[in-house]
């Protein structure tokens, strides 16, 4: 059976950008490295929440952008947070509603596992219209304000 896995080409970073990673949710480790003659990493495979990814130092050249990015849901503001303020250490930085670029360049998403609900659930246009409008003044998402406005507060 075919699988397709994610597949991130870094300049020289590979290894600590996995090991970064990994060290922010469960279920989440570095499989394999390997190496080159040099013993410099060249492929990291690693697992994060389950998922299977592929990273390479493939040298300069190929930089990440926002079109590809990973989402990360959350459960309470807590969390959000946490994962927030782990992605921009050391370099990263906040972008908008939710994105952030982390030290390496990679575009993520990181939002509350009930936006889908906030923005479309209700059934009541003018209380997405709100939790839109909320959002698009965040740039780190704040669930009880986005809460507050889909209740009209």
């Amino acid at each position: 059976m075919p699988t397709i896995t994610p597949f991130l080409w870094y300049d020289d970073q590979a290894e600590p950008a996995a090991r970064h990673y990994t060290s922010l949710f469960g279920d989440s480790r570095v499989d394999s490295v390997a190496r080159m003659p040099d013993g410099s990493a060249l492929v990291v495979e690693f697992t994060l929440l389950g998922q299977p990814y592929r990273a390479m130092n493939g040298g300069p050249g190929h930089p990440h952008t926002d079109a590809v990015s990973f989402q990360v849901d959350v459960d309470t503001q807590d969390e959000l947070d946490r994962v927030w303020d782990a992605l921009l250490a050391d370099g990263g930085e906040p972008v908008a509603c939710g994105w952030l670029r982390d030290r390496w360049g990679l575009s993520w998403q990181v939002t509350p596992s009930m936006m889908g609900e906030l923005m479309t659930g209700s059934g009541d246009p003018e209380a997405n219209a709100r939790v839109f409008a909320a959002m698009q003044q965040m740039v780190k998402l704040d669930i009880p304000a986005l809460r507050a406005a889909a209740a009209g507060h």
